[in-house]
């Protein structure tokens, strides 16, 4: 299982793309709002199916 910290995408100040060592990865606010509240928190990171087009993974669940 992939997982990120938030210092692991350059600690973001902005939703959007941001690079990772498991490929770019998209963060949203929610996700900025969590690790705003839980710095510490770690989210398991999304990997778009070997089946589409998608290069961009995003977050999914987290533990704080």
């Amino acid at each position: 299982m992939l997982r990120l910290r938030f210092s692991d995408v350059g600690e973001p100040s902005e939703p959007g793309e941001h690079r990772s060592r498991f490929g770019l990865v998209e963060i949203t606010r929610n996700d900025l709002a969590v690790w705003k509240a839980f710095p510490n928190a770690v989210f398991t990171v999304i990997q778009p199916s070997p089946y589409s087009n998608a290069m961009i993974s995003r977050l999914g669940t987290f533990e704080v």
